[in-house]
């Protein structure tokens, strides 16, 4: 039996028949992590042989979004459509070895097998009747498919990286088919033979697969290749503990993308589903690399919460650039109204943008918070400041407005002086006139603090605000 090569080699194999889901995206992501902290390498793998399902959208999809996430991978795309002769030839040497056979049973002797299977409580469908019957008595007319001659006594193991040992009796493994009638290789037979000519040595997925693992163990040995270690991460559930679905969060990464999460809080929020350091929560990629061992996995599975997600964006938002900011803000506006943010609001943004991520969880929230700094004059008021913007309270923004034109230092402390001193001189509460500010400022009556806001907007375009409401 051959040995594996090193260094350390592992796949994500994404079927192309949808978008990136949040459970793939986490399961590219161990991947990812784990060829990181080895000083391997990670390889993509596209399953598209599904021709009817497979699609060049999904394909896009999955690419798009493994690219925003930041998961580089080594070397080229692998599609296992162009691998289909590879596998044909893996299946023809167990043909022409004994460990292979052609078996020619019928829908209906197949249907009747299945049923008796279900019958008797035995997982075994298949009766292996066309295992050692010759060929030659095959009724006329019927194309065969070929199967593989899984042993019939004793037991396959897996040492799992995540599961622990685990064992089957072989005599509950089929003897499961490799080729289709029509020549076609099988899922179990493609997997086996990409992941060989890969050189993949870890197989990290979903515990979904690990009745899979058990078949391409044996498939594995019977070509006499070593398998690779496998490591079967729990799914994740909803926070009902429910299997996850669409109301949960079992949406594509790029779902995530438009309502606004950044990667790095998405790749340290699914990095934190299933795997753990200590009570560490906030964890860069690059402490999570070093960090990174099937010993933090955990074997129960995980729960999907959007607000800890949400949490969490909000933490790495506050700490990201303010320029990254700006842009991925001007970029999401533009893309939506089609419209072109001149230099002047981009700066004004800019300014404004501190008191802004301190309030938003997401991308989106910052964005419309930022519409504040982003609108040209004269502004458009809501409601609500229509009606606090009254004949008294533009008189009041009349007769402060000489006053803020006159401050030789455009500062917010020197702002706020000068507000509070006409408030007292006017006899009126702070609020009666900082309300109506703050409705001239941002059309709303709602926005950060109003001296802050008039920091951010600055001299010229404040008192240009408050003037287009006095009275």
């Amino acid at each position: 039996m051959t040995s594996r090569s090193e260094p350390v080699v592992t796949r994500f194999a994404p079927s192309p028949t949808g978008f990136l889901h949040i459970g793939g995206a986490r399961t590219a992501l161990f991947n990812w992590l784990y060829a990181r902290h080895e000083g391997g390498r990670f390889r993509l793998r596209i399953e598209d042989t599904d021709r009817e399902r497979s699609t060049q959208a999904a394909i896009d999809a999955i690419i798009d979004g493994l690219q925003w996430l930041g998961l580089d991978w080594d070397d080229a795309v692998v599609h296992q459509s162009t691998q289909i002769e590879r596998h044909t030839a893996a299946a023809q040497r167990l043909l022409d070895s004994g460990k292979a056979y052609y078996c020619y049973c019928s829908p209906e002797e197949l249907a009747e097998m299945r049923a008796t299977a279900r019958a008797e409580g035995r997982s075994k469908m298949y009766d292996g009747r066309w295992r050692d019957r010759d060929p030659g008595s095959a009724p006329p007319g019927v194309q065969p498919v070929v199967r593989i001659k899984m042993p019939l006594d004793g037991e396959t193991r897996i040492e799992d990286r995540v599961q622990g040992p685990v064992t089957v009796a072989n005599a509950q493994l089929d003897d499961m088919v490799l080729l289709r009638a029509d020549g076609t290789p099988t899922y179990m037979l493609s997997v086996v033979v990409d992941d060989h000519d890969m050189d993949v040595t870890h197989v990290i997925r979903g515990d979904d697969h690990l009745t899979n693992a058990f078949r391409q163990t044996q498939l594995f040995h019977a070509l006499g290749w070593a398998p690779p270690t496998f490591a079967h991460l729990p799914l994740i559930h909803g926070p009902d503990g429910a299997k996850l679905s669409k109301r949960h969060g079992a949406l594509g990464v790029e779902a995530y993308r438009d309502m606004g999460y950044l990667p790095e809080a998405l790749r340290n929020y699914l990095m934190r589903l299933g795997w753990s350091h200590g009570d560490e929560e906030i964890i860069s990629t690059e402490q999570a690399i070093t960090w990174f061992d099937f010993k933090g996995v955990g074997k129960s599975p995980a729960r999907f919460d959007f607000a800890k997600l949400d949490s969490l964006n909000g933490h790495y938002l506050r700490a990201c650039d303010n320029a990254r900011l700006v842009g991925l803000t001007i970029a999401r506006l533009e893309s939506a109204d089609g419209v072109t943010i001149g230099a002047s609001a981009r700066a004004r943004l800019a300014a404004g943008l501190h008191g802004l991520k301190e309030r938003a969880k997401n991308i989106q929230e910052l964005t419309e918070k930022a519409h504040l700094y982003l609108v040209e004059r004269p502004l458009s008021m809501d409601d609500k400041a229509a009606k606090i913007l009254s004949d008294q309270a533009r008189g009041y923004l009349t007769a402060l407005a000489p006053r803020l034109g006159d401050l030789p230092d455009w500062q917010s402390d020197a702002i706020e002086a000068v507000v509070r001193t006409y408030a007292e001189e006017a006899e009126i509460k702070l609020g009666q006139i900082a309300q109506p500010l703050r409705a001239a400022l941002s059309g709303s009556n709602v926005s950060p603090g109003i001296f802050e806001v008039m920091l951010a907007l600055g001299r010229d375009e404040a008192l240009a605000r408050i003037r287009d409401q006095c009275g």
